[in-house]
């Protein structure tokens, strides 16, 4: 099973489903992306193809649970995506 299949099991929302369905549901909401670095981009995500490539707006870096920086559009590569993570909307 490739890292992008696992990634995608790992994303399905716990009540089941496909993962398919739970990116269609956070699609223009806040996420959490991590990569297998470790490092945490969280923002609103734009787009995703097949591929895991990701596009988000409003984008914040985290390194070690600290913010490093800020980004306006960030796009990040599917084969560095450790798991997409639903969060909760910013007040």
């Amino acid at each position: 099973v490739s890292h992008s299949a696992m990634a995608s099991k790992e994303a399905a929302p716990s009540g089941g489903g496909k993962p398919s369905d739970f990116i269609k549901t956070v699609i223009g909401r806040p996420v959490i992306v991590k990569l297998n670095s470790g490092v945490e981009y969280r923002g609103v995500l734009a787009c995703l193809d097949g591929f895991m490539n990701i596009a988000m707006e409003q984008t914040e870096e985290y390194v070690s649970g600290q913010l490093q920086n800020k980004y306006g559009d960030c796009f990040i590569r599917g084969n560095n995506v450790l798991y997409i993570s639903a969060q909760k909307r910013r007040s």
